[in-house]
């Protein structure tokens, strides 16, 4: 039995504009570096590998938040956006002609134009958390910590998600074999007081 936290990335300036950032590589802003260099990771962790998606803005969190350059896993990279990428979802959304739907309504196959499927991110996902042998704190993106939490909870992308992700909380998964758990509350990163 293995644990697996997930923690999503700082903000970067495409976030705080709405835009969807996919795999296009957008640094963290100056105000998130500031915000997570004041925070660590709960007890309990301080002996688990540190693996973040190849992206920058995603290595930069790890090594913000434990002061170590996590190692560089191409599985984590965030979901392809295709076609979409650089947009805004509000925008897509209003034109009837995009075939944007918002990803509650998307299930495991459907997919943005020339991007990626949730199923698609499962086939690469899945296997990797598999293989792991040793806790593991994962910094990573929206739509992975999505799929591997609709992993872990049976949520097949067909309505309200029975979670919400958001920053500075670990979203742990229990995996056992073939049994995957999801903790029903993350755990909130240590803020440092001065």
């Amino acid at each position: 039995m293995i644990r697996l936290a997930l923690l999503r990335h700082g903000h970067t300036a495409w976030n705080r504009a709405g835009r969807i950032q996919g795999r296009t590589d957008i640094p963290l802003d100056d105000e998130a570096r500031n915000h997570l260099r004041a925070f660590s990771l709960p007890q309990g962790w301080a002996d688990a590998d540190i693996v973040a998606s190849p992206l920058s803005r995603a290595m930069d969190t790890g090594e913000l938040v434990t002061g170590h350059t996590p190692h560089a896993e191409l599985a984590l990279m965030e979901m392809n956006w295709g076609d979409w990428e650089g947009g805004q979802g509000a925008v897509l959304k209003a034109d009837p002609t995009s075939g944007f739907r918002d990803i509650e309504d998307w299930g495991w196959n459907y997919c943005p134009p020339g991007g990626e499927a949730p199923g698609d991110l499962r086939a690469r996902l899945e296997p990797w958390a598999m293989s792991l042998t040793r806790d593991t704190v994962a910094i990573c993106h929206i739509g992975v910590m999505r799929v591997l939490m609709a992993i872990a909870t049976g949520w097949n992308f067909d309505g309200p998600a029975p979670f919400a992700i958001k920053r500075d909380r670990l979203f742990v998964i229990t995996i056992d074999g073939t049994n995957w758990t999801a903790a029903p509350t993350p755990e909130r990163l240590i803020k440092a007081t001065s």
